[in-house]
């Protein structure tokens, strides 16, 4: 963080498909080591696996599965007079679908036994339908948030 001024943000292009800046920053998640092409094709192959299994278009799904999975709400530690306290937050649209992304990609990733592409897919499946470990995930911090109300008040300090 610097001391003056803002660090201004480096606009992202969008995907060459589907002309999405969304998709475009999904790759980016994806990808490892630099090897950006190789996370194109899981992403696009997924969304494409996606769209045969449930009959609809990949954005559609995509896009769908990202509101699904994103917070609304999370803690932040907030430490007052020697106490440190769970304060609930409106999480920021950045960061909420930054954290649906990363969510998706943890899950896809702790799946197990099958190639990148079929996981992912499924991943995105389960969380446009509202189920899977994603979706329990933004559940939990929901629920750490619900738990914390008592102290929403630090919040606004």
């Amino acid at each position: 963080m610097p001391r003056r001024g803002n660090i201004e943000r480096r606009p992202i292009p969008p995907d060459a498909r589907y002309n999405s800046v969304l998709v475009q920053k999904f790759i980016n998640k994806v990808m490892e080591r630099g090897k950006k092409s190789l996370a194109e094709r899981i992403v696009y192959q997924a969304l494409d696996l996606a769209a045969e299994r449930l009959k609809k278009p990949q954005m559609e799904i995509f896009e769908q599965a990202l509101r699904n999975a994103s917070p609304s709400i999370e803690v932040r530690p907030k430490r007052v007079g020697g106490a440190t306290y769970q304060v609930p937050v409106e999480v920021k649209s950045d960061r909420r679908y930054s954290l649906a992304m990363r969510w998706l990609l943890m899950s896809a990733r702790a799946r197990t036994g099958k190639p990148m592409v079929e996981r992912l897919a499924a991943e995105l499946i389960d969380a446009y339908n509202n189920t899977g470990t994603t979706i329990k995930r933004k559940e939990d911090v929901h629920r750490m948030a619900e738990a914390n109300r008592a102290f929403a008040h630090y919040g606004r300090l």
